[in-house]
């Protein structure tokens, strides 16, 4: 078991981050959109990009929170999360994930968005949305479409989830 160490990233980690969504992905959409949501001043927010760097200080995988909206309230988007294929099924996407949710939980966030597989996300406190009341802009399957609170004593929002623009939706 490997063991990650986790923070927000630094301009100095912008190569490695777009090499490591490069490298995740078959096409480069996402590491396209972190850079499109990077240069965003309306959804990036300072802090909540997360790193995972191996014992060595390598870079190995991110998980990125930036500000959307569920029936025009704030909320955080969880998307793109990538790991090297090298190291996938290590623990590094969940201990950046966790430490994402956690400075989020910190900034005083409460509600946090996911598409995503519905095998993996659950893990961290992601139900589908709809039992909020929460809807995608576009058609996804029930269960791939995913919300959970960081602050449960506080209302949740409800209705159709509008992204940043970088997200083409």
């Amino acid at each position: 078991m490997t063991s990650w160490t986790t923070r927000p990233e630094t301009a100095d980690d912008i190569p490695a981050i777009r090499d490591i969504n490069l490298a995740a992905f078959a096409a480069a959409g996402e590491a396209d959109l972190v850079d499109a949501l990077r240069a965003d001043p309306k959804a990036w927010i300072d802090g909540l990009s997360m790193v995972t760097a191996a014992p060595d200080g390598t870079l190995a995988g991110h998980a990125l929170l930036t500000r959307c909206h569920v029936g025009g309230d704030p909320a955080l988007a969880l998307a793109p999360c990538a790991v090297l294929p090298s190291v996938q099924r290590m623990g590094a996407g969940s201990a950046a994930i966790r430490a994402a949710l956690e400075a989020a939980r910190a900034m005083g966030e409460n509600l946090v968005v996911v598409l995503g597989h519905a095998g993996y996300y659950p893990r961290f406190g992601f139900t589908p949305a709809s039992r909020f009341g929460i809807r995608a802009p576009f058609e996804v399957p029930d269960e791939a479409m995913m919300a959970m609170t960081l602050d449960d004593t506080r209302p949740v929002p409800s209705g159709t989830i509008q992204y940043p623009a970088a997200f083409g939706v």
